[in-house]
Formats: C-alpha cells, structure tokens, sequence
C-alpha cells in the first residue's frame, strides 16, 4: 500500500476522532441547566440524567456572580418541586467542595414533568432570589 494513501487514511481517522471528542464535550456541557436570577448566574446539573422515579437525584448547583462571574462560597438556598399531581420534594443547599458548588438531593416518587424552582442567597443579609424550570423524571431503572 502507498505511503500517501496510508498517510490519508490516518489523517481521516484522527479528524473522525477529534470529531467525537468535540461532540461529546458540546453533549455534557448541554445537559447543564442555566439559569440566571437577578444577581447570580446558575449552572445545574442531575445525576442521574434525566433523573428517574424512586431514586435519588442529586442536584450539582454552581452558582457566580452575574456581574463578575466570581463563586458565591457562602450562600444560602434550598432547591424543590412539585408534580401536577400534588408530589412535593426539597432539599437545602449544602456547600460542596468545589469553590460556589452546592448540592441537593431529591427523591421524586411518579414520573413525568416536575415543576422545579431553586431559591438562593450570598448570606442571610440578602433576600433570596428565586429561578424555575420543568424537569422531566422517567421511570426507575429496571421498569
């Protein structure tokens, strides 16, 4: 086989991979919910994901400053849902170990779309800001 035909046929692949890697980099940094209150700038994501009935779903929330994208290492805040059918869950924020990274846990006991708020504050000085979003929760694994 010809040198130059080798030299294609590894430079194809090597485009074929940087490709992938590209895409599954966009794919994680898409399954992050952003959102932004009037003075912070959130970043949340769910493990598992979608989260699943039956199960614990652990919230990862990183919060910034809006204006000046520093972490919020102090805050106060408390994550929670509600289903059309009336199922309520919540947690608290606990402060995690990563600078302004907080973290709930939440256990939805049906399926379906959950009405999903987070409320959040620098320190008890500050009024607490509030931002909402719908989750989808799935059945639990195995059903």
């Amino acid at each position: 086989m010809p040198a130059s035909s080798t030299l294609r046929r590894v430079s194809a692949l090597v485009a074929i991979a940087g490709v992938v890697a590209s895409c599954s980099q966009k794919r994680e940094r898409a399954l992050d919910n952003r959102q932004w209150s009037d003075t912070y700038a959130f970043r949340i994501s769910v493990e598992p994901t979608p989260p699943r009935a039956i199960e614990d779903a652990v919230y990862k929330i990183v919060v910034q400053d809006k204006k000046t994208g520093e972490p919020i290492e102090t805050g106060q805040g408390r994550i929670f849902a509600s289903s059309r059918d009336g199922a309520s869950t919540d947690d608290g924020l606990a402060k995690g170990k990563e600078v302004g990274t907080y973290y709930g846990r939440l256990f939805f006991p049906t399926t379906g779309d959950w009405a999903m708020a987070l409320q959040f504050r620098r320190d008890s000085t500050q009024r607490l800001e509030r931002v909402d979003w719908l989750q989808g929760v799935r059945e639990a694994t195995g059903q």
